[in-house]
C-alpha cells in the first residue's frame, strides 16, 4: 500500500525513491567509452591536440595530477551490431571525468559544454552536473565506431579537484523518450510537494498521489509508465492561476576570474555558449542571456566559428546581450570616468557586434552600489537596473524588489531586485512558489524576473531546466511563466512604475567589507593605472592639438579595456585565488610602463629641449597647484595654473623644525609620544588641538583577522558582523627615530615592529603645508591579522563624508540602531572627512579604500592577511607579490611588501567638498617635470567646484570631448571658452549646445563636445 504524507519521513523517502528509480530508468546502456587523453599544463588549440603527454585513462582512475591541468579527450566505442538501429539521435554518450569538458565536433568548434556531478555548488539550487550529449551522426562512421573529442580541464565548476580527477562515467547509452518525461514528471512534482507548507491543502492529496505511482510503477513497461503519466497529468492543469506573470530567462552569471584564473574563464566561457546553443535545438522556447561584453570578445578572438553561432542566435532573439558595462565591475572602489568606459566600451562593442545596446544595467553579484551610478547610468542610456546581491545582508533586509533607487545627485533609476533573491536559478516550482509569497511588490507590481541556470562558474540551464519550465507553471496555484528577454519584462514591469517607492542614497551591502581592503597591490595598481589612464589622455590631447602628434588610440583602448577587467568584481575586491594576483600584477606592472613611457614621449613633445637648464612642470589637473617638487634629488617651487604648465623654479622657504619628538611649520605643530604615536596636533592659525584629548594619532592597531577574503570575523546566526571589533588590539613596537630637515621638509623617521614584520614611515611636514604627510613601507608577514591606522580627532559630528566616483556622499557617525552597527566598514575614494560646523579633519589616501568612522575616530583599513578561497593553491611565494604561502598549508593574502601614502589635513570649517577633491587628487597625481622650456596656460575654463574628469577624443572622431564634474552639493556657474562646444551625454550623444555660461546642479556630471 502507498505511504500517505501523514507518515512524515517515510513518504519523503517512498518519494525520493521513485523520482531515483525513475531516473536510473531512463538510459539502456549501449558500451564504454574508451578515454585516451594528452595532457598539458596549458590549454592548446584543437589542431595540436596530440601534442601533449599520451596516456590511456582507465574507469575510476584519474587523468591528471595538478588543479587547471588540460588535456585533450578522445572518446570512442564500438556499437554493437544489434543497437544500430532506431534512431541515433537517441544514443547519448554519458560522461563525467570530475573536471570540465568542452566538446567539439569534427572541425574543433565547441558543442557541447559538461561539467562533473560532484562539481561544488549550493545544493538548495539544484545539480550542476552536465554529463549528457547526443551523440551526432557524424560522430559514427560506417563500421559503428563513435569517436568524440573534448578539451577537459581539472575543476570543478568552482575550480577544485573533486575525487583526484578520477573518470567516473563514460558511456554511450540510449534515451528512453518517455521515462525521461515521467522522470521530469515526478521530479517536478516532488520538488512542489516538499515546498508547500504544512498544512496546505494542496499537500497531503499531492503526496498520496506519488505514493500511489511509487508503489505500481514498473520501469520495464511502457504501459506503467504511460499510466503513470496519464494519472499524474492532472496535476498539471492549473486553471486558477494567480494574477502575477513571472518573466524566466537563462542565464550563466561568468565571473570572468575567481576560483580560476582568466584564462579557465576563457573556456568557461565556449562551454557555456556551447551549451545554450546545444538546447537551443531541442527547446524552442528557450531564450538565454549574457553580460559582459568581455566574454563576447574572447569568444570571437579565440572561437571565431563558435561567435559565428552566437551572433546568428543573437539575430534570432535566442540570445540576449545584457548590459552594458565592458564587465561586471565592483561598483565601489573604481573612479567615476572608470564606470563611464565600463559603459562605452560595452555599448559600442554590442551596437558594432549586435546592432543592439540594452537599455538596463546588469550587475547580479556586485558587494554593493554607489550612490553615483544613477545618474551615470541614466547619462549613458539606461532606463533600468538589475540586482539581487541586497538580499545578502546579514542584519537588515532590504524593503523593497522594485523601487525607485534616487543617486546622490536625486537622479532616479528604475531598479529591479530578483524576487528568487539568486541568478542561479532552479527553474523549478519552488521558485515560482518563493516568488509568488514573498515578492515585496507583489501587490503593486504583478510582474517579476527570474533568472534561472547554473552560474558563478558558467555553464548555465540544461534540459532539466527547462523541462521544469515546461511544468511547473501549470501546477494548481503558481503563477504564469513567460520565457523572454528581460528587455521585454522591464517594458511590461516598468507599467507600474509610479506606485514603486523611493530609495535615496547608496545601497549599501551588509557584507563583504573585508573585500574594501583585502589584497592592497591590486588595489594600489588599479588606483594608478586609473591615473594614468587620465594622464596619458591629457598629455596626448595637449600633443595632438599643438603638435599634431599622432594620438595613441589602439594603445589606449586596450589599455583601458585590460584596466577594465581587473576591476571586475573577484579581481580588485580581493576576493580571488592567488594565481589570480599572481597574473594580472604582473601585467599591471607593463600597464604601468607603457603609461608611463607613452605620456613621457607626449610631454617631451611639447618642450623646446633647446632652452638650456629650463625645467617645465605639467599640471593635469583642474586646479591650480603651488607646492614643493622633488625632482632629481632636490626640492623646487612649483607654481602652475589648472591644466597648465608653467617653469619649475627654486623658491626660498621658511625652514621648517624636525626635531627627535617634533615637526612644525608655519601652520601646525606635531608632538609625538615616546611610542612614535603622535600625541599632539595644534593647529596654530585655528589656536587649537586636532586630536581629541586622551587620544593619539597615527595609532597602528594590529588585530587578529579570522575571517575571509570577503568578511571580517562574524557570527551570522547572531546577525553579527563586527566579531573583530571586541578583539583586543596590539600594537607595533617603535624600534628607531631619526629627525631631519631636508630643505622645506621636516621629517621623522621611524622603524616600528610587530612579529616579524617590519613597518617603516617617514612623517613629512613641507614648509607651508596644512597637512601632514605619512609615507609608509610595510613588510607584512603576519598570518590572519589585519593593520589599521586609527585617528581619534577632536571633532564632534553626526555625520561624516567619504569621496565616492564622481561626489562624495555623508554616511553616520553613530553606532546605535541595527543599521548603523551593520555598516562597520564603509568606501571611499581619495578622502574622507568628519567636520562640524567650526572645524573639521580630512584624511587623504593613495591607495586605501576601506573606513571606519564612528565617534569622533577616523579608522582606515591598511592590511588584511587573511586565507583566501582556493587556500590549497600554494606557488612559490613572492615578498613583492601581496600574498605568500604561509606554512600551514594555507595561502594567506596580503603578506609581503607594501607602499603606500595617506595625510592628515585638519582645516577650520566644514571644509568645501571641491578643496578637499583638489587636495586629494594634488595628494595622489605628482606634477610631471619635463626638461625644456614651454609655457602654457589653463585650458577652456577654469572654477574650483568643477572637475575635468577626463578629455579624450569623441568615439566618432568629431572633436574632443570633457567631463566635468561638479563635486560639491551647490549650485555652480562657469564658463566653457569654446563657443561651438555641444552638451552630450555619457555615449557622447548631443543633446543641446554648451558655450558659454555653465550651470550645474549638485554633484551633476557633464559632458561637452568640443572643437
Amino acid at each position: 500500500m502507498p505511504l500517505s504524507p501523514a507518515a512524515g519521513p517515510d513518504a519523503q523517502s517512498v518519494i525520493d525513491a521513485l523520482v531515483e528509480r525513475v531516473r536510473e530508468a531512463q538510459f539502456i546502456a549501449v558500451a564504454p567509452l574508451a578515454i585516451t587523453r594528452w595532457l598539458t599544463a596549458e590549454p592548446v588549440p584543437f589542431a595540436e591536440r596530440e601534442r601533449g603527454e599520451r596516456a590511456e585513462v582507465a574507469m575510476g582512475k584519474p587523468w591528471a595530477g595538478q588543479l587547471f591541468d588540460c588535456a585533450w579527450m578522445r572518446f570512442t566505442a564500438q556499437l554493437p551490431a544489434g543497437s544500430r538501429a532506431g534512431s541515433v539521435d537517441e544514443l547519448v554518450a554519458c560522461i563525467d571525468v570530475n573536471g570540465e569538458l568542452c566538446v567539439v565536433d569534427r572541425a574543433g568548434v565547441p558543442v557541447r559544454g559538461l561539467t562533473n556531478i560532484k562539481s561544488t555548488f549550493d545544493p538548495v539550487l539544484g545539480g550542476p552536473g552536465k554529463t549528457l550529449y547526443r551523440v551526432p551522426p557524424e560522430a559514427i562512421d560506417a563500421s559503428g565506431r563513435v569517436e568524440l573529442w573534448a578539451d577537459a580541464g581539472l575543476n570543478d565548476l568552482f575550480g577544485f579537484v573533486k575525487d583526484e580527477g578520477r573518470v567516473v562515467l563514460a558511456e554511450l547509452v540510449r534515451v528512453r523518450e518517455d521515462v525521461r518525461q515521467l522522470y521530469y514528471d515526478v521530479e517536478t512534482l516532488r520538488d512542489f510537494w516538499v515546498a508547500l507548507p504544512a498544512g496546505d491543502e494542496r499537500r497531503e492529496p499531492l503526496g498520496v498521489e506519488l505514493a500511489a505511482v511509487a508503489d505500481g510503477w514498473e520501469c520495464v513497461d511502457d504501459a506503467s509508465v504511460a499510466a503513470a503519466r496519464t494519472r499524474l497529468a492532472e496535476w498539471f492543469k492549473n486553471e486558477d492561476k494567480p494574477a502575477m506573470q513571472v518573466h524566466a530567462i537563462g542565464h550563466a552569471h561568468l565571473d570572468l576570474a575567481w576560483l580560476w584564473p582568466i584564462r579557465e574563464t576563457k573556456r568557461k566561457g565556449a562551454r557555456t555558449f556551447a551549451s545554450a546553443l546545444y538546447n537551443f535545438e531541442k527547446y524552442p522556447e528557450y531564450r538565454f542571456g549574457c553580460s559582459q561584453p568581455q566574454l563576447f570578445a574572447w569568444m570571437k578572438e579565440r572561437e571565431p566559428e563558435l561567435y559565428s553561432k552566437i551572433k546568428d542566435a543573437v539575430r534570432a532573439g535566442r540570445i540576449e546581450p545584457q548590459g552594458t558595462f565592458w564587465i561586471e565591475p565592483d561598483c565601489s572602489m573604481p573612479s567615476g570616468e572608470a564606470f563611464v568606459r565600463q559603459v562605452l566600451h560595452g555599448a559600442k562593442f554590442f551596437k558594432d557586434e549586435f546592432g543592439v545596446v540594452p537599455d538596463y544595467c546588469w550587475q547580479p553579484d556586485v558587494f554593493g552600489y554607489h550612490g553615483q551610478l544613477p545618474q551615470i547610468l541614466r547619462k549613458s542610456g539606461h532606463r533600468f537596473f538589475m540586482t539581487q546581491k541586497l538580499s545578502w545582508n546579514a542584519v537588515n533586509r532590504f524593503g523593497h524588489q522594485s523601487f525607485h533607487w534616487e543617486g546622490i545627485d536625486g537622479t532616479r533609476l528604475l531598479t529591479h531586485m530578483l524576487p528568487e533573491e539568486t541568478y542561479n536559478g532552479p527553474a523549478a516550482a519552488r521558485s515560482l512558489l518563493k516568488i509568488a509569497n514573498e515578492y515585496v511588490e507583489r501587490d503593486v507590481s504583478k510582474h517579476a524576473l527570474m533568472v534561472y541556470g547554473i552560474g558563478d562558474g558558467g555553464g548555465g540551464p540544461d534540459a532539466e531546466h527547462l523541462e521544469r519550465l515546461r511544468r511547473a507553471p501549470k501546477l494548481p496555484g503558481l503563477p504564469a511563466v513567460r520565457q523572454g528577454t528581460v528587455t521585454e519584462f522591464f517594458e511590461a514591469w516598468s507599467r507600474d512604475a509610479d506606485k514603486f517607492a523611493t530609495w535615496k542614497g547608496e545601497l549599501y551591502l551588509e557584507r563583504h567589507q573585508g573585500t574594501l581592503t583585502t589584497q592592497a597591490l591590486v588595489k594600489r595598481n588599479n588606483r594608478k593605472a586609473e591615473i594614468g589612464l587620465r594622464e596619458l589622455e591629457w598629455a596626448a590631447y595637449l600633443a595632438t592639438t599643438r603638435t599634431g602628434a599622432v594620438y595613441p588610440a589602439e594603445a589606449l583602448d586596450r589599455l583601458w579595456k585590460e584596466v577594465l577587467l581587473y576591476q571586475f568584481h573577484d579581481i580588485l575586491p580581493g576576493s580571488s585565488i592567488k594565481r589570480v594576483y599572481d597574473e594580472c600584477n604582473v601585467r599591471y606592472v607593463v600597464i604601468l610602463a607603457e603609461l608611463e613611457a607613452l605620456t613621457a614621449e607626449r610631454y617631451a613633445s611639447l618642450v623646446d629641449a633647446g632652452v638650456h637648464g629650463e625645467m617645465t612642470v605639467f599640471n593635469s589637473l583642474s586646479w591650480a597647484r603651488r607646492e614643493w617638487v622633488r625632482h632629481e634629488g632636490a626640492w623646487c617651487w612649483a607654481d602652475v595654473t589648472g591644466l597648465g604648465a608653467a617653469r619649475l623654479a627654486v623658491a626660498k622657504h621658511a625652514v621648517p623644525i624636525a626635531a627627535e619628538r617634533l615637526l612644525e611649520n608655519e601652520y601646525l605643530r606635531v608632538i609625538f609620544a615616546q611610542d612614535g604615536r603622535i600625541e599632539s596636533m595644534w593647529d596654530k592659525r585655528a589656536r587649537r588641538e586636532v586630536l581629541a584629548t586622551g587620544g593619539a594619532g597615527n595609532d597602528f592597531v594590529i588585530i587578529a583577522d579570522t575571517g575571509d577574503a570577503w568578511d571580517f570575523e562574524n557570527d551570522l546566526s547572531k546577525k553579527d558582523v563586527c566579531g573583530y571589533l571586541r578583539r583586543a588590539v596590539e600594537s607595533p613596537v617603535l624600534r628607531e627615530r631619526v629627525a631631519r630637515v631636508d630643505g622645506p621638509s621636516a621629517e621623522i623617521a621611524m622603524t616600528w615592529t610587530y612579529g616579524a614584520s617590519t613597518i617603516r614611515q617617514t612623517v613629512r611636514l613641507l614648509a607651508g603645508a596644512k597637512q601632514v604627510e605619512f609615507a609608509t613601507e610595510a613588510d607584512w608577514q603576519e598570518k590572519a591579522m589585519m593593520l589599521r591606522v586609527r585617528f581619534p580627532v577632536a571633532v564632534t559630528a553626526d555625520e561624516a563624508r567619504y569621496e565616492i566616483p564622481f561626489g562624495h556622499i555623508r554616511r553616520t557617525t553613530r553606532d546605535e540602531t541595527s543599521v548603523e552597527k551593520a555598516q562597520i566598514e564603509v568606501a571611499a575614494l581619495q578622502w574622507v572627512d568628519l567636520s562640524q560646523a567650526d572645524y573639521g579633519v580630512a584624511l587623504y589616501n593613495d591607495c586605501k579604500h576601506g573606513f571606519r568612522v564612528k565617534g569622533n575616530v577616523i579608522d582606515m583599513a591598511l592590511l588584511r592577511s587573511v586565507p583566501h578561497p582556493g587556500a590549497a593553491l600554494i606557488g612559490k611565494g613572492d615578498a613583492d607579490d601581496g600574498e605568500s604561502a604561509g606554512g600551514d598549508g594555507k595561502v594567506y593574502g596580503d603578506l609581503g611588501r607594501h607602499v603606500f601614502r595617506y595625510a592628515l589635513r585638519p582645516h577650520a570649517g566644514d571644509a568645501d567638498a571641491a578643496v578637499l577633491t583638489a587636495e586629494a587628487r594634488a595628494f595622489n597625481t605628482p606634477l610631471r617635470v619635463v626638461a625644456g622650456g614651454c609655457a602654457l596656460a589653463g585650458e577652456k575654463f577654469a572654477a574650483a567646484a568643477i572637475e575635468v574628469a577626463a578629455v579624450k577624443p569623441a568615439e566618432d572622431g568629431r572633436g574632443w570631448i570633457w567631463r566635468l564634474v561638479n563635486v560639491t552639493e551647490r549650485v555652480v556657474e562657469t564658463t566653457f571658452a569654446d563657443a561651438q562646444a555641444v552638451e552630450c551625454d555619457l555615449m557622447e550623444n548631443a543633446t543641446g549646445l554648451a558655450g558659454g555660461t555653465l550651470r550645474f546642479t549638485p554633484f551633476e556630471i557633464k559632458t561637452l563636445r568640443g572643437f
